[in-house]
């Protein structure tokens, strides 16, 4: 698991969806959690999942 902190100035709204669409790029399966306090973006989660497939193979 990684924790990055960063800084917005001012929560200026082009560096805010920046940072969403980073979070979505190359997202297939899992999602992306925006938290806000006091009507601004405080935090940006992004929850991947990997689907493993059976290789078809029988034991």
């Amino acid at each position: 698991m990684t924790n990055t902190s960063r800084t917005l100035d001012a929560q200026d709204d082009a560096g805010i969806l920046r940072e969403i669409r980073s979070a979505l790029q190359g997202l297939k399966f899992g999602s992306v959690e925006i938290t806000l306090h006091n009507g601004q973006v405080v935090q940006i989660e992004r929850k991947e999942k990997f689907r493993l497939q059976p290789s078809g193979k029988q034991a």
